[in-house]
């Protein structure tokens, strides 16, 4: 009886005694949404970006210029006395509009306000927030968004739909440098 114990106590041991084996998934999913997702959005851009060409081609009367963010920019009112711009924590004050491409007003001067910003530090969408630091006080800026430095897929949940490219023009008032306002 103790012999037939042992033997069972010894298979038991061998038996149990198997490496783990992981897991397979139950479902092996590709990147085909995501790779879908990429040429939608590569392709929209192309087509944004080429609408936008059209315009500056057919605007003969205005000097853009290409910034490395992605948009285009004319100025309207060109300071070339001045070379502060605002970097990151300068409070930033300026008025603007919001166009659709087609220059249907969106948002007027007077429904946006006079806006006070912190640079990189408060809420405002991309292009807005780049173009901001080209300008120097004083100046106006005509610029030219594709949705992607603008309000992109989501909007702004009020009257810019998904994916629409902007035209905004912008007046900077003032700038204050960040250290004269710390304490």
């Amino acid at each position: 009886m103790r012999i037939l114990l042992c033997a069972l106590w010894l298979f038991f041991l061998i038996t149990s005694c198997k490496t783990p084996e992981a897991r397979r998934p139950v479902n092996i999913k590709s990147g085909s949404f995501i790779d879908e997702s990429i040429n939608r959005n590569k392709q929209l851009a192309a087509k944004e970006e080429a609408r936008i060409q059209k315009i500056i081609d057919k605007d003969t009367a205005n000097a853009y210029i290409t910034s490395k963010g992605g948009f285009w920019y004319f100025y309207n009112k060109k300071d070339t006395l001045s070379a502060i711009t605002p970097k990151f924590g300068d409070i930033v004050n300026f008025n603007y509009n919001i166009q659709d491409l087609n220059g249907n007003v969106i948002y007027t001067n007077q429904e946006l306000d006079t806006i006070t910003y912190y640079i990189d530090k408060e809420e405002l969408f991309l292009g807005l927030r780049e173009g901001l630091k080209l300008m120097k006080a004083g100046e106006t800026v005509t610029f030219l968004f594709p949705s992607y430095q603008a309000y992109g897929y989501y909007g702004d949940d009020n009257k810019i739909g998904t994916n629409i490219p902007l035209k905004t023009k912008v007046t900077l008032n003032k700038i204050t440098k960040e250290s004269t306002t710390e304490n």
